[in-house]
């Protein structure tokens, strides 16, 4: 009688449970077809009753953006061309002209140059603003510039471009483009290996394990894996990259999601590489995503040290799906997890301040978890390396010149000084002082919170016809705040010195050269070497 009891309540839960998701799901669904037709309605009766001619295409491209802005950054709707841009950057090839290509202000300037491709063949330089590509002016043209470079392989296409107040011509023909994503490795004369990832494409986990098994026959007893500024991609291949350095069935990561489906373990499924050989990885604040699904889940398993500044702090998961008419929608659909269990989520989208800015999450409420030797590592706010090395943090000062593109700018100058000079650049005390007159005279904006509190009062001044009375008082302030400024510049001399000296580095030798310079002079990878050279303190560090 008992059992049967319990076997009637048992149903009788049962039954109730699956009620009320039905009656969830059908609420859920209601509210949506609601929404759905109110948005319908509105859209066809304004493009239809709105006193000028609309383009129903731009607004529902609009309000689509808009929409998923709600929510967070990588939540994003792709067009036919995004979803073009979207392949490129996970496979890491195309067909153009081998450069990279930025619009700032309405006008569209190269950013950067890969050396044998196109562009570089047809003598294209970093700082070039192009005006015109065949017979389209880009000044009066609102797309996606960088799509007018791309297209079938041998295909001609024209430029006209802007340099050091100059206009010229050129020529490029269309050719295959492979940016790889181990741009380069190199055996370091203390037999340690030296891997630069930058990105984590189709072919990522491929290029590392051939950089890796190439640099072991070379005699390397030590590996450094370069993460520094790679903005993730690809969580399958950050699972197979860890799998060259961790043995078969090894959990890397976990996603959680609301939907059941979205619920998976990724486990390290070949046989590895290397289990043994000491390892260091170097992160920083702009390794994000899949650079922290590496640098967490080798930490969590006490199998590398980590050098450098915490990570961005990025821990969610993003899977394009397929819309109609070629269109992508590329939404969250998960947390990631390490193998300790944390999620290094920064920023907590469901809660914003006042501004609509999301907020990030405190120190006081990061949760302590532990790595599979029994070490303390935290959630939270990025990857936290257990080697920290405080000397190469960038200011804030310093992030806000390289945001608006102060320091790349007046490289072009200083690189149209001497363009064809050899060897390594160095940046002199006038040089130094030639950027502070730069950065005043061109007035780039240094984002400071004074500055902009500053700018915001007047605006609001001139709103209630009141700025006459301040205007004196207002430009004491504002020489004030610029001597403060040109201050704070002085400040990080060292700093600014650094980043000139690598932008002109890229200039004069690629990207390649760069990374060459970083073997002999890094800070970063000099301690990654100490820590790997040093079996006590890696010992010590991973409590072997």
């Amino acid at each position: 009688m008992k059992r049967f009891f319990n076997k009637k309540y048992i149903l009788t839960f049962f039954s109730i449970g699956f009620l009320f998701l039905a009656v969830s799901f059908k609420n859920d669904f209601f509210e949506i077809a609601k929404q759905i037709e109110i948005f319908t309605a509105t859209f066809k009766t304004v493009n239809q009753n709105y006193v000028d001619e609309t383009n129903p295409g731009e607004l529902m491209n609009v309000a689509i953006k808009n929409m998923l802005a709600e929510l967070d950054p990588y939540t994003v709707f792709f067009n036919e061309q995004d979803v073009l841009k979207f392949k490129i950057n996970n496979t890491g090839e195309y067909t153009g002209i081998g450069a990279m290509v930025q619009r700032k202000e309405g006008r569209v300037f190269l950013k950067e140059i890969y050396k044998g491709f196109p562009a570089d063949k047809a003598g294209l330089k970093a700082g070039d603003e192009i005006t015109q590509i065949g017979d389209i002016n880009l000044k009066e043209y609102k797309e996606d510039a960088s799509q007018l470079l791309q297209g079938v392989k041998n295909t001609k296409v024209n430029i006209t471009f802007e340099r050091q107040g100059k206009k010229e011509t050129t020529s490029i023909i269309l050719d295959e483009v492979e940016v790889k994503a181990v741009p380069f490795y190199s055996l370091l004369p203390d037999n340690t290996g030296y891997i630069v990832l930058s990105k984590f494409t189709e072919k990522s986990s491929s290029e590392t394990k051939s950089a890796l098994l190439d640099l072991k026959q070379k005699g390397a007893t030590k590996i450094i894996l370069d993460l520094r500024g790679n903005p993730g991609g690809l969580l399958h291949e950050a699972v197979n990259i860890c799998n060259l350095f961790v043995p078969r069935d090894e959990i890397i990561v976990t996603t959680k999601s609301k939907s059941e489906k979205h619920n998976n373990t990724y486990k390290t499924k070949n046989e590895p590489i290397d289990t043994e050989i000491p390892l260091a990885v170097i992160i920083n604040d702009r390794s994000a995503s899949a650079s922290e699904i590496v640098s967490g889940a080798l930490q969590d398993l006490d199998r590398a040290v980590v050098v450098g500044n915490r990570s961005f702090g990025k821990g969610l998961v993003q899977r394009p799906l397929n819309l109609s008419y070629g269109t992508q929608v590329k939404v969250t659909i998960s947390r990631y997890y390490t193998p300790s269990g944390r999620c290094i989520q920064a920023l907590d989208y469901a809660h914003k301040d006042k501004n609509g800015k999301a907020v990030k999450i405190d120190k006081n409420n990061f949760n302590a978890f532990k790595t599979k030797g029994g070490r303390a590592v935290y959630d939270g706010g990025g990857v936290l390396p257990d080697l920290i090395v405080e000397e190469t943090k960038t200011s804030t000062i310093a992030d806000a010149l390289l945001k608006n593109d102060a320091v790349f700018d007046f490289a072009t100058t200083l690189y149209y000084k001497t363009p064809n000079q050899t060897g390594i650049p160095s940046i002199s005390d006038a040089d130094f002082n030639a950027f502070k007159t730069f950065i005043k005279q061109e007035k780039y904006s240094l984002d400071s919170e004074t500055g902009k509190a500053l700018k915001t009062l007047l605006e609001k001044a001139k709103k209630e016809k009141i700025d006459d009375s301040i205007v004196n008082e207002y430009k004491q302030l504002q020489i004030a705040l610029e001597k403060s400024q040109d201050q704070e510049v002085s400040k990080y001399k060292t700093e600014f010195v650094k980043l000139l000296q690598e932008e002109l580095i890229t200039r004069y030798q690629y990207k390649e050269g760069l990374y060459e310079f970083y073997t002999q002079k890094d800070i970063e990878i000099s301690k990654a070497k100490t820590v790997l050279n040093t079996p006590s303190q890696y010992n010590a560090i991973l409590k072997k």
